[in-house]
């Protein structure tokens, strides 16, 4: 990127054709799941995959155009931010679910 197209923050923005392109594949990513259940030709477990494959997808689309998550050097410590905030969720959900699990362990 060029130094005009980074603010103050040290924040990169992207270009009209960058969120564009971003849309362009969000929609299309929308789009898939609803076609995989609609069409109901595959089995479920087909489709399943399909409509979880279609999501990482675009996490990976949304992190990349919109969120401008990339390994420049100025996106460093976004992505650290990022994975930190990835390792917190984890802990929380994992937590909440051993905890609901030895409390239902303990009740029966």
């Amino acid at each position: 990127m060029s130094q005009a197209s980074i603010d103050s923050a040290g924040a990169s923005m992207g270009s009209l054709k960058s969120y564009l392109t971003g849309f362009v594949l969000s929609l299309i990513l929308t789009a898939i799941p609803f076609a995989l259940v609609i069409s109901g030709t595959l089995s479920s477990s087909v489709t399943l995959a399909g409509i979880f494959s279609a999501g990482i997808v675009q996490i990976l689309v949304h992190l990349h155009y919109f969120l401008h998550l990339d390994t420049s050097s100025a996106a460093r410590w976004n992505v650290l931010a990022l994975i930190f905030t990835l390792l917190i969720m984890a802990l929380f959900v994992g937590g909440t679910i051993w905890i609901m699990y030895d409390l239902y362990y303990r009740m029966m």
